[in-house]
């Protein structure tokens, strides 16, 4: 068995998140980044992130304990689709990848979908993030803690 990992942009990720109950979004950015960049803000879909980062800082070494975060915080729950975002869509993918593989592994099937443009989207001319794409420049909901 083996589970398909797609790609949307946020836009249709947003859509999907909320026309679908059995679907989750993962941040897989870092502590940090949800502290000063920002969150996605699902509450006017009566949902919230799942936040389990990918890589740990200060190194940025891959987080042994990934699969066993993400599946307790799905708490039994057994979501038709993952949505998995990052700050540019690069760790998001290989999350959603390992994801694919581990649940097919186990005979479930889950489709696992990268956003791609991540959070803050692709650099600009003078090197910063935030403005050409990405969750935050498409203007969907989010938010600072």
């Amino acid at each position: 068995m083996t589970n398909k990992v797609s790609e949307v942009e946020p836009q249709l990720a947003w859509e999907m998140l909320r026309d679908h109950e059995d679907t989750v979004l993962v941040d897989v950015r870092t502590q940090a980044e949800w502290s000063f960049v920002g969150l996605p803000d699902l509450s006017e879909l009566g949902k919230q992130p799942l936040l389990i980062q990918w890589m740990t800082l200060p190194a940025m070494q891959p987080n042994p304990d990934f699969l066993d975060g993400l599946v307790n915080q799905l708490d039994g729950a057994a979501p038709s689709r993952i949505f998995f975002l990052c700050r540019s869509g690069a760790r998001s993918m290989a999350a959603a990848s390992l994801t694919a593989e581990a649940f097919a592994a186990q005979g479930k099937t889950v489709e696992c979908v990268n956003i791609a443009e991540g959070f803050e989207g692709d650099l600009n001319e003078n090197r910063h993030r935030g403005d050409l794409n990405g969750w935050k420049a498409r203007g969907l909901a989010w938010r600072q803690s």
